[in-house]
């Protein structure tokens, strides 16, 4: 029988306590416990009510022989270095998105956690565990739709009233949270898109910062991207649009994927590659086609699929796979390297939109993006420069 492995929980709000929650549930049958750690001492008594030690420091924690691996629920900018400690210390790091808020940053975690390969380090991307993402990106990872010609997703689901951002001092805020709806609310999006479509290598937009909301970080983006082999991409979302959107469109030469609302999705086949149809149309199909008379079933299939999820589980099977691997069982579904991809992009629409110039995200000038990003922090006058 697999060790359950012993999670430490760094930080017990909203996230940590759902984790506690379902590991003390029973939910996630190869982890438990270890110990809980917060620096709100109010936390100690809801922590205890676990049967497991408190601590106010997370490197006591780390260094007390409780646990075997640790989960970072706390604000980003501190994901890398508890990260690093908990590897230094030779225990198990399973970091929440973003992995960093900036790339030197994020890339500081990376590149330490290959020096300790007999450790795991992963990164929270629940979202991986959605059997309608897995489900895509295996048909995407097939090729069997032929090559990316166009993606976008449109996803404006993200409302958060003025209150929200009322809660703390540094609730959007560059100092305190690093931006807005790109740090905190989309990066699962931003993974999947990438996870799914690939990775671009370049990005132009325009964001508008505090548009809707009295806030100094970024409540709307519209991004556009290019890909290697030519292909497009665009990525819309805020957190001002009370109905909201959620749309993702994959285009490919041999068809189109549609997903609405993450739940449905509607896959388009095309018999053959849409230039081979294109040439093999003589005018006669053409007066058909803009009349309405044309037959497209003997050119394109349909598969409509209806997903359903059941709360928590994601969050449950994150974790599962975390302990599989740290026994040597499983491969981690989320690999805490992943996750500068999200970090580059987010970075990249950022600089782009404070310098109206489009951006390399190959060679992605990490510098001057914490250069911009400092001038940012020192105009708020409340938070200490980043390095």
């Amino acid at each position: 029988m697999s060790k359950k492995i012993r999670l430490g929980i760094i930080g017990l709000g909203a996230e940590g306590g759902m984790y506690a929650n379902f590991l003390s549930e029973g939910r996630v049958n190869n982890m438990e416990i270890g110990a809980i750690c917060d620096i709100l001492p109010e936390k100690k008594e809801a922590a205890e009510s676990y049967g497991v030690p408190f601590y106010s420091d997370y490197k006591d924690m780390i260094t007390s022989g409780d646990v075997d691996a640790v989960v970072t629920t706390v604000p980003h900018y501190l994901h890398p270095e508890m990260g690093i400690f908990a590897l230094e210390n030779n225990i198990h790091a399973l970091v929440e998105k973003p992995v960093g808020v900036y790339t030197k940053q994020a890339n500081e975690l990376i590149q330490f956690a290959k020096t300790k390969p007999e450790l795991k380090f992963g990164v929270f991307f629940n979202q991986r565990t959605n059997q309608l993402y897995k489900d895509l990106k295996s048909i995407m990872d097939s090729g069997e739709m032929g090559k990316l010609r166009h993606t976008s997703w449109i996803i404006t689901t993200w409302w958060r009233p003025q209150g929200y951002y009322n809660q703390s001092d540094w609730r959007a805020t560059w100092g305190g949270e690093g931006g807005g709806v790109l740090v905190n609310q989309a990066p699962h999006q931003l993974d999947l898109w990438q996870w799914i479509c690939g990775t671009p290598e370049k990005v132009f937009a325009r964001n508008a910062y505090g548009f809707r909301r009295d806030i100094a970080v970024e409540d709307e983006v519209h991004a556009l991207v290019s890909f290697a082999d030519g292909a497009s991409g665009a990525f819309i979302t805020c957190t001002h649009d009370i109905i909201g959107t959620d749309r993702l469109e994959i285009l490919c030469d041999k068809g189109k994927i549609v997903v609405d609302d993450s739940q449905k999705v509607t896959i388009s086949r095309l018999v053959e590659n849409e230039e081979v149809l294109s040439k093999d149309m003589d005018m006669e199909d053409v007066k058909k086609l803009f009349t309405g008379q044309l037959d497209m079933t003997q050119y394109v299939s349909v598969e409509t699929k209806e997903y359903e999820s059941v709360w928590g589980n994601q969050h449950c099977e994150v974790m599962r796979n975390f302990a599989a691997a740290v026994n040597g069982e499983e491969e981690l579904l989320a690999p805490g390297s992943d996750g500068i991809n999200g970090v580059q992009l987010a970075n990249g629409i950022h600089l782009s939109s404070w310098t109206g110039q489009e951006v390399d995200l190959v060679n992605f000038d990490e510098e001057t993006y914490l250069e911009e990003l400092n001038k940012r922090i020192k105009g708020e006058g409340k938070f200490e420069e980043r390095n």
